[in-house]
């Protein structure tokens, strides 16, 4: 048997997180023009971002280090 490893729902989140966190750092944490880089409508942007824990200017920073 394979070794356990994230499971599906563990990528998506991972990767929602790492597009998210481009688009904001993109846009300098605007939220509206990083949903519409995503083809989100912003009121699902941010229920992605507090789904996943990320608030706009802590991924901005996070990803600028």
């Amino acid at each position: 048997m394979d070794a356990p490893g994230p499971n599906l729902k563990e990528r998506v989140e991972a990767y929602e997180r790492e597009l998210i966190e481009s688009a904001l750092l993109a846009t300098a944490g605007n939220q509206r023009r990083a949903a519409a880089r995503l083809g989100l409508l912003p009121t699902t942007l941010h229920e992605k971002m507090k789904r996943l824990g990320l608030r706009p200017r802590l991924a901005v920073q996070a990803r600028a280090s």
